[in-house]
């Protein structure tokens, strides 16, 4: 993850001004600490702090069109750049950034291009032709972005509210699926998929259709040039995020910097459940495993500094961030800069245990959509910030447009937990990975995985 920073408007234009939002820009600095960028064009600031993933020689941001004239600075990573650097033919391009296709691509397309990307993003464009300027977040808000208003009356945009809260008199959430315009002054939602309306779907369950796409979700997010791993939990969701990973990695359609052994990484109290479960999957996939432990303590003392970096109060995002926290220092001092997580497979899928209770399919969909929907306030809230409190980024393939649409357009009632008919919750996900000529997990997991809902059930 990267950390950007963007001003419009300012009344003052001076030194002193360009120093203030390099002063700012460096409050992110945690999110990017491989470089610095600042672009200055009369009134306009665009900051950006590098977490260098793709390209680490070349991709310093801002990046530009080939005459300079479009600006761009980015947090995130764009999974279909190569596809579309092929629409692009006619643009030259500066670097190996998956990113600069965005500069492109509104040179070309105008504002009407965000739907073409593939992958999590939050990014801030300058047109220096008419000053005018567009920002933008990925379709489920993986990636952070606020905006807010000076006293001066300039609009600011950033990766996190620590950059904002000085200088602006007023900031929110920059909402996912959205593009903010100049020329129009409002933010209007690109993403606007079928389940969005939350009118319940009637699609037929297809195991190996859902199988492939998350395959398919996993493999685009093993694209990186520096080494990356895993975060195992020993969980349903976790486990076959590593598990697909590894198959891909011992195939050879994917290269790691540390080989083709995949690394995963847990950390628990010591004796947890979750450790003994991720070593149990580590050790049947193959991965070099490492487990880290913490205490109570630690954990207490290190709320503090998660509230600042997460910048929430919500008590049950600072109880799972916290470990995550601390487990991302952990990999940063391994030379790790990148993982692969589970978050958003309880939320497609209604894997929560108050889905056990659903009524009926339809209520048991629009609450799917509306978890869907808040998962910026939360779950990808904490993975983003957590990890890139110590320049780490995570990546979610559960939340990959293609796998959402595919998961929600299945008719609810394959989803629904029937143990009449042996259907413990995320049915559709574990027996679509149901393989028994080619296990992707040992059946230990999966039995435990049963005997935990069958508890739950009966509380």
């Amino acid at each position: 993850m990267c950390g950007i920073l963007a001003v419009f408007g300012c009344v003052e234009n001076s030194q002193a001004k360009r120093s203030r939002i390099i002063e700012l820009s460096r409050r992110l600095r945690h999110r990017g600490p491989d470089w610095s960028g600042l672009h200055c064009y009369k009134d306009c600031y665009l900051a950006h702090q590098r977490l260098a993933i793709i390209d680490p020689t070349s991709g310093d941001q801002p990046l530009y069109n080939e005459d300079k004239s479009i600006v761009v600075t980015v947090n995130g990573e764009i999974y279909n750049h190569e596809e579309l650097r092929l629409k692009l033919k006619s643009h030259t391009f500066r670097t190996g950034s998956d990113c600069e296709v965005i500069a492109h691509l509104y040179e070309e397309y105008g504002e009407n291009f965000v739907h073409m990307l593939d992958g999590m993003f939050s990014f801030v464009l300058l047109d220096t032709r008419d000053k005018s300027f567009i920002a933008a977040r990925d379709a489920i808000g993986i990636t952070p972005l606020y905006m807010g208003w000076g006293l001066d009356g300039s609009t600011w945009f950033a990766s996190e509210m620590k950059a904002l809260s000085d200088d602006c008199e007023r900031f929110k959430s920059f909402l996912p699926g959205h593009i903010y315009s100049s020329k129009s002054g409002e933010l209007r939602r690109w993403y606007n998929p079928p389940w969005y309306s939350e009118c319940t779907p009637s699609t037929p369950y297809d195991p190996l259709a859902l199988r492939a796409a998350f395959e398919k979700a996993v493999t685009k997010r093993l694209m990186t040039d520096v080494p990356f791993g895993v975060l195992l939990s020993g969980g349903l969701d976790s486990s076959l995020v590593a598990a697909v990973a590894s198959r891909q990695m011992k195939e050879s359609k994917v290269s790691n910097q540390w080989g083709s052994q995949l690394h995963t990484f847990c950390i628990g109290l010591k004796g947890s459940p979750d450790l003994k479960a991720a070593k149990e999957v580590a050790d049947y996939l193959g991965t070099r495993h490492h487990e880290f432990t913490f205490t109570v303590q630690e954990g207490l003392d290190a709320l503090e500094e998660v509230i600042y970096h997460i910048e929430t109060y919500d008590v049950t995002t600072i109880r799972a961030s916290t470990p995550m926290f601390l487990m991302s220092r952990k990999i940063k001092s391994l030379g790790v800069k990148m993982v692969l997580s589970g978050e958003g497979s309880d939320e497609i899928l209604g894997g929560y245990l108050y889905f056990h209770k659903a009524p009926n399919k339809d209520e048991f969909h629009q609450e799917t959509c509306r978890k869907i929907k808040a998962l910026h306030l939360y779950d990808c809230l904490r993975a983003n910030k957590s990890t890139s409190a110590w320049g780490v980024e995570a990546r979610v393939p559960f939340l990959d447009k293609e796998f959402i649409n595919l998961a929600m357009d299945i008719d609810p009632e394959w989803k629904m937990v029937r143990p009449d008919l042996g259907r413990i919750e995320k049915w559709v996900l574990r027996n679509a990975f149901d393989d028994d000529e080619k296990p992707y997990l040992p059946k230990v997991c999966q039995l435990y995985w049963e005997t935990y809902s069958s508890r739950a059930l009966q509380i």
